[in-house]
């Protein structure tokens, strides 16, 4: 019996191994890739070791290196500020939508899943959030849009509260005389940390990775997220080597390294992601255990 559950734990490893590959692969040749001159990329196409080192690209980047530290600090203070509001917002919605005994909770739980099947569309949507909410050129503008649309994440919030906190702790804190906030504050948020801990990197992600609504809302250079700022710069190179400038400056946008560029622009985006996510997992981990006790 325990050398077929040892055949069955190293099948699970190599598995889990192979997926682990098809992972990091990818990012491997991307970065590989993004330190590869263009000449050989032209040439010999992607590979995961560099047949010539070049840093054109970062060094092309680095132009603008001021921005982009500027863009840094807007994208981190939104995804920080974005992620607690959502994570507010939605457990604040979801609790009572999975007490039985709210008033015309199935009615509001339908209003919220409707939203996840039809929306208003782009021009509505601008006309709310730069007519009447003012939100133009603003850091609110990076925030509010993923904060107010996230119905998905309200239902599956919903559903762990109904399954997982059990009637009787929430009628003991009322018994003790707690009222409705202290009672969401003090036993439910304790008892939620696993559903917190992956809403909360779901959305950090989604704040993170967003460049569209800055696309929309926001002409302020100074207010670009690193999403924004370096899809611009990716734009600017696409243009100026498409252009015809005459013989000598053709020449001159013959050799900016606009394929490494497009690899360059994805390390920079996705990097800081990848250097906080081992302390973030931690929290997530440690969320997971404190919630399986206290269950």
């Amino acid at each position: 019996m325990q050398a077929k559950e040892r055949a069955y734990q190293w099948f699970i490893n190599a598995v889990m191994a192979l997926l682990a590959c098809m992972c990091i692969l990818p990012f491997i040749l991307l970065v590989s890739s993004s330190i590869t001159s263009q000449s050989m990329i032209i040439a010999n196409g992607y590979s995961f070791l560099p047949r010539e080192i070049s840093f054109e690209a970062y060094a092309y980047i680095w132009n603008d290196a001021e921005r982009i530290f500027n863009a840094y600090g807007v994208t981190i203070l939104v995804t920080v500020l974005g992620t607690v509001l959502s994570l507010a917002v939605t457990s604040l919605l979801a609790y009572p939508l999975s007490r039985k005994d709210m008033p015309h909770r199935n009615f509001l739980a339908f209003f919220i899943f409707f939203t996840m099947l039809f929306n208003g569309g782009l021009v509505p949507v601008y006309l709310l959030y730069t007519q009447f909410f003012e939100f133009k050129n603003t850091v609110w503008a990076l925030i509010f849009p993923m904060l107010l649309t996230n119905a998905f994440y309200v239902m599956i919030m919903r559903t762990f509260f109904q399954t997982t906190i059990p009637v009787e702790v929430i009628e003991s804190g009322k018994m003790d005389g707690a009222g409705e906030l202290k009672i969401f504050y003090k036993i439910v948020l304790p008892l939620s940390l696993p559903i917190l801990a992956t809403i909360g990197l779901f959305q950090t992600i989604n704040y993170w990775n967003d460049w569209f609504n800055g696309l929309i809302f926001l002409t302020d250079s100074r207010l670009y997220s690193i999403q924004n700022l370096l899809n611009r710069i990716l734009l600017d190179v696409q243009y100026l080597s498409s252009m015809d400038f005459g013989t000598a400056q053709d020449d001159l946008m013959a050799g900016l390294p606009t394929e490494t560029i497009r690899l360059a622009i994805a390390v920079i985006g996705v990097i800081p992601i990848i250097a906080i996510y081992p302390f973030f997992q931690r929290f997530f981990v440690k969320g997971l255990t404190v919630g399986a006790v206290k269950g």
